[in-house]
């Protein structure tokens, strides 16, 4: 029996923006002898990684936890050069394609790896490493079985709290009422926190695929930063973190 042909879709040449949804990814496609090689393929035995040797040089980190396809560090890679980006995500498919986009773009400025954001920032992150932590649409798992791996439970907003630095931020977007109730909730208790009524005032509109998909399905769009407080010793962050509830709700 013969085979179906497989359809993919053509090459990008350089200088062409790449689509998704009808709305541009980040960034221009260059010559293949200006790609960047944004990968990482292994991790070390055991942590923290230094990240001024990965990239070669010292700058602000900025960590986007459940980066997908990578639309939002492919276009902070492209704003801000004069950051490092860090993106992770559990799911090696779509590390794949964010890491194929970045080596397209040029962006040495950034880095890929397949990992959860527990396991990176309990295992190969210092304290106080992150300038910037970003979280879009985590997953609720509508499922009451499933509750427990939600991602924003307190040990984790610790966690978090640990490895910012001072005065680091937190970014939060979800498209869920329930989970974004939640998150009003605890977060304020452990950062300062600012809820974002309008849409993030920059570049690009689009921070997500999910976003994108939920906003043509006319769904609002929660969104919010907390900052690292640095007024209360860890003592003090533990019990408050003790006090907190589970994410348990219902989307």
């Amino acid at each position: 029996m013969k085979k179906a042909n497989r359809v993919t879709a053509p090459a990008l040449a350089p200088g062409q923006v790449e689509y998704e949804f009808g709305i541009p990814i980040p960034g221009v496609i260059l010559p293949k002898e200006s790609w960047a090689h944004t990968a990482i393929k292994r991790l070390p035995e055991a942590g923290p990684i230094d990240w001024s040797a990965v990239f070669g040089r010292d700058a602000p980190l900025c960590l986007d936890i459940g980066c997908g396809n990578g639309r939002f560090t492919l276009a902070s890679g492209v704003s801000r050069p004069d950051w490092n980006h860090v993106a992770i995500d559990s799911l090696p498919t779509v590390i794949r394609y964010a890491t194929r986009r970045a080596n397209q773009r040029g962006l040495a400025n950034t880095r890929f790896l397949a990992i959860d954001g527990w396991r990176l920032l309990h295992d190969f992150s210092s304290d106080q490493a992150w300038s910037e932590i970003h979280i879009y649409h985590p997953q609720p798992y509508a499922d009451p079985r499933m509750e427990s791996r939600r991602m924003l439970t307190p040990d984790f907003l610790y966690l978090i709290h640990r490895r910012l630095k001072d005065r680091g931020r937190l970014f939060v977007q979800t498209d869920r009422a329930a989970y974004w109730n939640y998150m009003n909730t605890v977060l304020e208790q452990v950062f300062e926190w600012e809820p974002i009524s309008s849409e993030w005032p920059d570049e690009p509109e689009f921070r997500s695929r999910r976003e994108i998909q939920a906003r043509k399905q006319g769904l609002k769009i929660y969104r919010g930063i907390a900052t690292r407080r640095s007024d209360w010793s860890d003592s003090q962050l533990l019990e408050t973190i003790a006090q907190l509830p589970q994410p348990r709700f219902k989307v």
